[in-house]
């Protein structure tokens, strides 16, 4: 297993060498981090869960004019040369398929440990400080304002709808951001979210009065 995580992490870093600085390698592997320490008490298929984690923004669509289907395709292509079994490549995929947070709010028809325990290792690299400042990257990215009064959330976006959004960066802690504890599937990811989610509170109240001249 060691050598194909050596190959994996190299393919990893070379795909996504000048990425947007929130979907870089850097993200990748603190997710691939949290993976493993959420797979010590949920004792999920390991080299599912690492090739998952490493693999699960190898092309993500936000970046690939909204295309789904090219990340599971890069990856089921890199795992068959891995010499991977075809049902090990396919439970990769149909993860980076049912990953994000988007694919949640269309309609879900995969589940399994390994998905969960990805998905809340990645989710919890969206909260807290990390999440924050990656929220503002991508912001910046994207140039969006960083808030504006006069723009509501939209808290009951659909899938296409959040796909297209263009949102203030402040929207988008309340359309996606603070409702990821509650989504969290693991007791290792309930944990962890907990603390973050606080914490995103208490920069939010920061923010407001910042804003307003209040501090």
């Amino acid at each position: 297993m060691e050598v194909l995580l050596e190959k994996t992490i190299a393919f990893v870093k070379k795909t996504l060498a000048g990425a947007e600085a929130g979907h870089d390698w850097f993200h990748i592997e603190r997710v691939y981090k949290n993976a493993l320490l959420i797979n010590l008490t949920e004792k999920g298929d390991e080299l599912i869960v690492a090739m998952a984690a490493l693999l699960h923004d190898i092309a993500d669509p936000k970046f690939n004019d909204g295309d789904e289907e090219i990340g599971p395709q890069m990856a089921g292509d890199f795992l068959t040369e891995l010499g991977l079994d075809p049902e090990q490549i396919d439970h990769v995929q149909k993860i980076i398929r049912n990953l994000s947070y988007k694919a949640s709010l269309g309609t879900v028809t995969f589940q399994s440990k390994e998905l969960d325990i990805v998905q809340d290792a990645d989710r919890l690299d969206a909260i807290g400080a990390i999440g924050i400042a990656r929220a503002f990257t991508y912001g910046g990215y994207k140039n969006r304002v960083l808030y504006d009064p006069e723009i509501a959330a939209d808290m009951h976006m659909s899938k296409e709808v959040y796909k297209n959004s263009s949102s203030p960066t402040i929207n988008h802690f309340y359309e996606k951001l603070l409702r990821l504890k509650d989504l969290m599937k693991t007791g290792t990811g309930k944990e962890i979210a907990a603390q973050r989610h606080d914490f995103m509170l208490l920069y939010l109240d920061h923010f407001y009065k910042e804003w307003e001249g209040k501090i």
